[in-house]
């Protein structure tokens, strides 16, 4: 049986990442930062290089997916997101070079953010990046870091772009709409309406991690996308129709960040080539999976704005 560590198993997409594998057969040991409550769970502060080396010399991965970062662009501390996004992936790699030699793949979620404001229809791998914002300055420096390790480890660099599903945090924006029209908010407040993103569910995310996870491609940057851009306002339509009554929008300058990207969508040409066809769910369909798990039953309208 292989050992899979999955760095940030406690997040989102570790969760969805660490049923996955295990339904697969693989051995899956999560790096978490607090204390560890399984026997499937190991402690470690990435941003120290002492324990990071103990973590990975105890648990010898037969391959790795790092997820854990300081993934929330409105984070407030500019510093976190460079000693944990590059300096801690640093960390990982080394002790990874020193402890696990034989290790067969790493695959390293990096962010669609590092294009930035992009001209165009879709964003391929090609385009110069351009991040408008730490996260993605940080996760760029991360990419470029990891490319001087491309002749001694089999990494392989994901680009992922926005996705969601049952069980995101409300901070992000598509729970925190779901969120008001499963509780009945007659209100919601929000910034800029006429932003478009490339939304992918997470479970279609996850599969295709397990993909590059078990294939023998390395050296390379790729993609994770649908390959279309929705806008806000569809979204708030989509979900007017699945709850059944329209929602009050309020626009607030406070949401709406500086430097913020218009319009994002990917290619995903590379991406079937790698692994061939990849699932994809529709959004609607994701979305109306979000409002019934998060649907506490039948309330009545409430004029609340959250």
């Amino acid at each position: 049986m292989e050992t899979v560590l999955v760095t940030g198993s406690r997040g989102f997409t570790g969760r969805y990442l660490c049923a996955a594998l295990a339904e697969k057969g693989y051995r899956v040991v999560g790096l978490v930062r607090g204390s560890a409550s399984t026997l499937d769970e190991v402690q470690c502060d990435l941003s120290d290089p002492a324990a990071t080396n103990e973590v990975v010399k105890r648990v010898r991965p037969d391959r790795v997916v790092h997820l854990a970062a300081i993934a929330f662009v409105g984070h407030g501390c500019a510093e976190e997101f460079y000693r944990v996004n590059l300096f801690g992936t640093l960390n990982l790699i080394e002790a990874i070079a020193l402890h696990a030699e034989h290790v067969r793949q790493i695959v390293v979620a990096s962010s669609a953010t590092v294009y930035g404001n992009v001209d165009g229809e879709r964003i391929d791998e090609s385009h110069c990046p351009l991040p408008v914002d730490h996260y993605g300055i940080s996760k760029l420096a991360m990419e470029y870091m990891l490319r001087t390790w491309f002749n001694r480890l089999p990494i392989l660099i994901a680009r992922p772009f926005n996705y969601t599903g049952p069980g995101q945090n409300e901070h992000f924006l598509v729970p925190k709409i779901v969120k008001h029209f499963s509780h009945g908010y007659s209100k919601i407040e929000l910034g800029n309406l006429d932003v478009a993103r490339d939304f992918s569910d997470v479970r279609d995310v996850v599969e295709i991690y397990s993909r590059l996870l078990e294939s023998d491609i390395h050296s390379e940057v790729v993609n994770i996308c649908s390959g279309r851009a929705i806008s806000l306002r569809e979204i708030l339509d989509t979900m007017q129709d699945i709850a059944g009554y329209s929602i009050e929008v309020r626009r607030n300058r406070q949401f709406v960040r500086q430097n913020e990207i218009r319009r994002m969508a990917g290619d995903n040409s590379k991406l079937l080539r790698l692994v061939g066809s990849v699932p994809t769910k529709s959004l609607s369909e994701t979305l109306y999976e979000m409002y019934e798990a998060e649907r506490p039953g039948r309330l009545q309208k409430r004029s609340l704005c959250v």
